[in-house]
């Protein structure tokens, strides 16, 4: 069902799908040369790859925060990684207006998971006929998530993707259900397994979340397992730098043997 997507290759390959790379997009340099290495990783794998980086982040705890460089800047990075690579980009919206905007830069808008039930936001990105990746609701049971499902589609649109991000438990903690993603499959939709979210250690003391990157592997690996047709994977260069959600992102340098293992054990169970 990604084969509405323009651009997406490997399709016949019958390996997940992969949206991949940084959380932000911190200027063209880096964007560049992180989706460089994704996609010679994917092409080379055959995995089916959607670009990921937000244009900007709206959803911080701190004022200070670091929010983007500038929308339509990184809008128009995202759209010559688009070009230049012959990839689909993803990219989150906040607000219903930004749905129009957004969609002229980017094949897929994602709705933050913060944001799963705001109908109106729902509403505006499926009348612009992308495919829409809606993040679950780390508050929300993986079976409510089919009214996000249905605004959508009797919005007249049918090109939907589930994310799942995890649960929040307790106050600085997340935990994944795996038996949401068997459940979400049967809305008919595919699903996505967010596998540096669902690992954040949110609402520190600090004002900066903090992360178990250690167990993306886990994470991606039961996924995988238990039936996910897509992965959703934040990744830099230089994690501890990153301007954004360093502290769960997995290292690029990691992404090619992970995907390897992920692919064996896709041919596995398939």
């Amino acid at each position: 069902m990604i084969t509405n997507i323009p651009q997406i290759k490997h399709t016949e390959s019958g390996n997940f799908f992969l949206m991949a790379g940084p959380c932000v997009i911190e200027g063209e340099e880096i964007a560049l040369k992180i989706a460089e290495k994704i996609v010679k990783i994917s092409d080379k794998l055959e995995i089916p790859l959607i670009f990921k980086g937000s244009y900007r982040k709206a959803n911080r705890s701190r004022l200070d925060s670091f929010t983007g460089i500038g929308d339509e800047k990184a809008l128009q990075i995202l759209n010559k990684v688009s070009k230049e690579f012959g990839i689909p980009t993803v990219t989150d919206i906040h607000e219903s207006h930004e749905a129009a905007i957004a969609a002229e830069y980017v094949d897929v808008l994602q709705i933050p998971a913060f944001l799963c039930r705001q109908t109106d936001l729902l509403v505006a990105a499926a009348k612009t006929g992308k495919t829409i990746n809606v993040k679950k609701g780390q508050f929300l049971s993986a079976g409510s998530m089919k009214f996000a499902v249905e605004k959508i589609q009797e919005s007249g649109n049918p090109n939907v993707i589930l994310t799942d991000r995890g649960n929040t438990f307790g106050y600085q903690d997340i935990i994944v259900d795996y038996r949401g993603i068997p459940e979400m499959r049967s809305f008919g939709v595919p699903v996505v397994m967010d596998c540096t979210h669902s690992l954040q250690q949110p609402n520190q003391a600090s004002g900066v979340t903090g992360g178990k990157p250690a167990l993306i592997e886990t994470i991606a690996k039961a996924a995988i397992a238990v039936g996910s047709d897509g992965l959703f994977i934040e990744t830099h260069p230089d994690p501890a730098n990153a301007k954004s959600d360093g502290a769960n992102m997995l290292h690029l340098d990691l992404l090619e043997d992970l995907m390897i293992k992920l692919i064996r054990i896709r041919k596995a169970i398939s």
